[in-house]
């Protein structure tokens, strides 16, 4: 047994110090990046947040709608060929589309079938909960050998060395996150994690090294987070709670005292493994909640409010653009960052 005494950080343990700007207004700053990708050699142009591919969040309908603003969507393991065959945008969205899964056989076999239908997709994320073990290095290895000319994304993870792993097994993206997420009991459950800010800190430096790039994975729960997790190192942002309960989303509104609510849960979470599953195994626990939240209207007027923060956050510190936000941050350690007197928000 060792203990690591370094003190580690999430979003809420700094702030971006201030420093002059020559910008005039924040509608000067330029959100848009463009990337190249170490194996698939694809080149993708767009504001660099994604869509988790978590139930009422990686839908056709939310990346339709992304689709506007140029932000990715990661859609859930579930779509197969035919749902997305039959949804009439999709060759007009494709750019902006990631698609999802596991390590099982059938996950797999879905993969290559849309695949096979829809050669023009660029984007495969691996999703596990785990990333560390040998057997998910070897399932990117194979992958990356039957689809040289996709880009991959492969998690989670949260340090240097299993970051450089991945790439080393064929990963382009590597994404950043253990037990951030907003429905995400992993930590409670089973102890594990790392605080996200220090995670994406690390892991950035180590990808960025080999050539490739991560995405920050969780932990967000405001516009001023996500920038944070740009201004650490993160390639992508990839967003689940902040993007649940909108229209776009799907899901059955729930009346309560008057109010319109959704439903939410985590893709470990007891619900999902009976959705999707028949009910949790006999060898595992739930590692995620369910949880009603506030019904949100069209998903343009929380985007519109992401993207504004961003765009302050990078006038704040003198950044022209979303490129240029690692280079000119200098965070500062805080024991409070928000004054809750009358509540968030």
């Amino acid at each position: 047994m060792r203990i690591e005494e370094e003190i580690k950080l999430d979003y809420s343990d700094v702030l971006f110090r201030p420093k002059r700007s020559t910008l005039k207004s924040r509608k000067e700053v330029n959100l848009e990046r463009t990337y190249r990708f170490k194996y698939s050699n694809n080149e993708w142009n767009g504001i660099p947040i994604i869509a988790s591919n978590m139930d009422g969040v990686g839908e056709l309908e939310v990346a339709k709608s992304l689709a506007e603003f140029k932000i990715l969507t990661a859609l859930t393991k579930q779509y197969n060929l035919e749902t997305i065959t039959k949804f009439n945008d999709i060759k007009k969205i494709f750019h902006y589309i990631t698609l999802s899964c596991g390590t099982s056989s059938e996950s797999y076999e879905r993969l290559n079938s849309i695949l096979k239908e829809h050669s023009y997709f660029q984007n495969i994320c691996i999703d596990v909960a785990n990333g560390y073990s040998e057997n998910f290095s070897n399932f990117l290895s194979s992958i990356r050998d039957k689809h040289p000319t996709k880009t991959i994304i492969a998690g989670n993870v949260v340090t240097a060395d299993m970051t450089q792993e991945l790439i080393l097994s064929g990963a382009d993206i590597v994404k950043v996150g253990i037990g951030p997420g907003s429905v995400c009991t992993t930590r409670i459950q089973t102890g594990v994690g790392y605080p996200q800010l220090s995670a994406v800190i690390e892991c950035a430096d180590a990808a960025h090294g080999l050539g490739a790039h991560i995405i920050a994975d969780g932990g967000c729960t405001c516009p001023g987070d996500i920038s944070k997790a740009f201004g650490g190192g993160a390639d992508f942002v990839m967003l689940g709670g902040m993007l649940a309960g909108h229209k776009e989303g799907g899901g059955k509104i729930i009346k309560k005292n008057g109010e319109d609510y959704i439903e939410f849960y985590g893709s470990s979470s007891e619900e999902a493994n009976y959705k999707y599953y028949g009910g949790l195994s006999n060898y595992r626990s739930s590692e995620g909640k369910k949880v009603k939240i506030p019904y949100r209207g069209e998903l343009k007027n929380t985007i519109q409010d992401i993207l504004g923060g961003i765009r302050s956050s990078c006038t704040y510190v003198g950044a022209q653009s979303l490129k240029q936000l690692s280079k000119c941050t200098t965070f500062i350690r805080v024991n409070n960052q928000y004054n809750d007197t009358f509540g968030m928000f």
